[in-house]
């Protein structure tokens, strides 16, 4: 069964100026129960033990970061950096979008592949919020699996337009934790950390040279690092409308994209969760059709 995790959005914990890119939460999990992909049996919401998730949070974040977050005394630079104003339910909300990232990690297990609407915050590091990243629900759930014992070698598939430099900082010095990630080579963030793998494009890469480097790529990782788990990153600002994205592709090589990533997945017998990431057109419409196909793919190729 396709299992999707969606948090609630809180509708009153930004300002007017930045709701636009949280829009599209709750019209994605709309659009694909309006069509058929899903149905409600689909979809799971989740609570937090506040006490829980705080042990979760120290185990890949710095206890300093971590008390300003939840006190909200971040200092202005640190607030600039974040992207958000200091909220305590932005702080929630955070908590939720990583629980559900964390059940995501347990359905995937069970049936093969499960889908956060929300998560995918790779620019968060161990110490720092970053880039509209507060805490960094990969790494966490990453670790979690590892200390479980639900995964020894884990696999992060990377391709939102941004590098996952938070992600790439915080398992630096892990090698159970694989960090891919393909990218603008001159997007956001000007200093880029080092991934295991780091795949640089140039602006207005198109469909043919990007789907032809992934599927050169995605498959020898498979057989070079034997993951039994792995993350998929799957922003859509990869597109050529998108306004921070740089590249060229199209919703349908997008749509090949995601795919692949599921086929290549599943033909390797890994269990894959998705977390969504950016997604910055000017039209939401095509913000929300191209993470919907991620999901009607993975529907695809698992079910």
């Amino acid at each position: 069964m396709l299992k999707i995790a969606f948090a609630p959005l809180y509708k009153h914990f930004l300002p007017e100026g930045h709701r636009f890119p949280m829009m599209k939460y709750p019209l994605i999990p709309e659009q694909l129960l309006y069509e058929g992909t899903i149905t409600a049996e689909n979809i799971f919401t989740t609570e937090i033990d506040f006490a829980e998730e705080e042990s979760l949070v120290l185990r890949t974040h710095d206890a300093d970061f971590w008390h300003k977050l939840k006190t909200l005394s971040l200092d202005r630079l640190e607030e600039r950096r974040m992207g958000f104003p200091q909220s305590e339910l932005l702080v929630r909300r955070e908590l939720l979008i990583n629980k559900g990232t964390r059940l995501c990690c347990d359905y995937a297990l069970q049936y093969g592949v499960a889908l956060n609407v929300s998560g995918g915050t790779h620019h968060a590091y161990t110490n720092r919020a970053e880039g509209f990243c507060l805490l960094n629900d990969i790494a966490m759930e990453a670790n979690h699996l590892l200390d479980s014992g639900k995964a020894k070698k884990i696999l992060v598939i990377d391709l939102d337009v941004h590098q996952g430099n938070g992600t790439a900082e915080i398992f630096s010095k892990d090698d159970r934790v694989f960090t891919f990630s393909m990218h603008g080579a001159n997007n956001y963030p000007l200093h880029k950390e080092r991934s295991d793998l780091d795949l640089p494009l140039p602006d207005g890469t198109d469909d043919t040279t990007y789907l032809h480097l992934l599927k050169e790529t995605l498959p020898r990782l498979m057989d070079e690092v034997q993951p039994d788990f792995a993350f998929f990153q799957s922003g859509v600002d990869v597109l050529a409308t998108d306004r921070l994205g740089r590249l060229g592709l199209s919703l349908a090589g997008c749509k090949e994209r995601d795919r692949f990533v599921w086929q290549t997945c599943k033909d390797n017998g890994v269990p894959v969760v998705a977390v969504m990431g950016g997604g910055y057109s000017p039209r939401l419409a095509d913000i929300v059709e191209a993470h919907c196909n991620t999901f009607r793919t993975a529907a695809e190729v698992f079910f």
